[in-house]
């Protein structure tokens, strides 16, 4: 089964500020929302055409091992592509896009493919369902971290 999802929003910081933001190896764990562990084991500083990222996530007591190859890269954004985890593909594109001086959307694009396996497939359509909070977290995660120290 491939499904597409796809969440923006804007944030008041410049088109460089939300680049370097996402290109620091802290800044996944620090977007993603509780009850979710990241736990990074390997994050290419910068990001790279080519490099990859070796991550868990822990859903509780559940550890989903993943492996994503950085493409793409460039200020405008980058995609992490699923080398191995819990999809038979999966490709996250981060789209940065400058409104003006002081203000950038964010553009997140999903597509994936769920594993022909029960209990991957499962987590699979779970993560789906779930896309739309975890987004809705990191969009105001990421406002809250980037426009601190900008409100007047």
């Amino acid at each position: 089964m491939h499904m597409r999802y796809k969440h923006h929003f804007q944030t008041k910081a410049p088109l460089s500020a939300v680049a370097a933001f996402h290109q620091q190896p802290g800044s996944m764990a620090a977007i993603t929302p509780p009850p979710i562990g990241v736990e990074i084991h390997r994050s290419p500083t910068p990001l790279t055409d080519g490099s990859e990222m070796d991550f868990t996530l822990w859903f509780g007591p559940l550890p989903i091992h993943w492996s994503a190859r950085i493409e793409d890269v460039s200020e405008a954004g980058f995609t992490d592509r699923q080398v191995s985890g819990p999809f038979a593909a999966w490709s996250h594109r981060h789209s940065f896009i400058k409104v003006d001086e002081n203000t950038t959307e964010v553009v997140d694009e999903i597509s994936l493919r769920l594993k022909a396996h029960l209990l991957w497939g499962l987590v699979g359509i779970g993560f789906m369902l779930g896309l739309p909070v975890l987004f809705a977290f990191r969009a105001w995660k990421t406002k809250r971290l980037l426009e601190k120290g900008t409100e007047q």
